[in-house]
């Protein structure tokens, strides 16, 4: 199965199902599932931010199995659209117009039992079963 690396806060935005998109400056045309796995790293800076959510931040594990439903461009009107949505959560995106790069949908989110394994870069493989 395919698998993304993702910084802490955000894998477990996604896992919890607050966060619906996921940010790159490549597009992908892989749908389908896909697990997320929760980086060795961690923005320091935006777990303060998210810090009313109350989440728990595991890291260098596969957190949650998720299906990639499409992949948008981001532009003025993906802004507008993710401001509507959660301005929070969006807020970089949003207050940063100068940068393109891409949306991966994420939608049918199912928190999984942690499997610790080191991430990689780009989409990966992973044997779950």
């Amino acid at each position: 199965m395919k698998v993304i690396t993702i910084k802490q806060p955000f894998a477990s935005l996604i896992a919890e199902g607050l966060k619906e998109y996921e940010f790159r400056t490549w597009k992908t045309k892989y749908r389908g599932e896909i697990l997320i796995h929760a980086g060795k790293s961690i923005d320091k800076k935006a777990i303060k931010k998210f810090e009313k959510y109350n989440l728990d931040y595991q890291t260098g594990c596969i957190i949650a199995k998720v299906s990639l439903t499409d992949c948008i461009k981001i532009d003025d009107e993906a802004r507008k659209m993710l401001k509507e949505k959660n301005p929070l959560v969006y807020s970089s995106i949003i207050k940063h117009t100068e940068w393109n790069g891409y949306g991966f949908k994420i939608e049918n989110v199912e928190k999984i039992k942690p499997i610790f394994i080191n991430g990689k870069l780009s989409l990966w493989d992973y044997d779950y079963k």
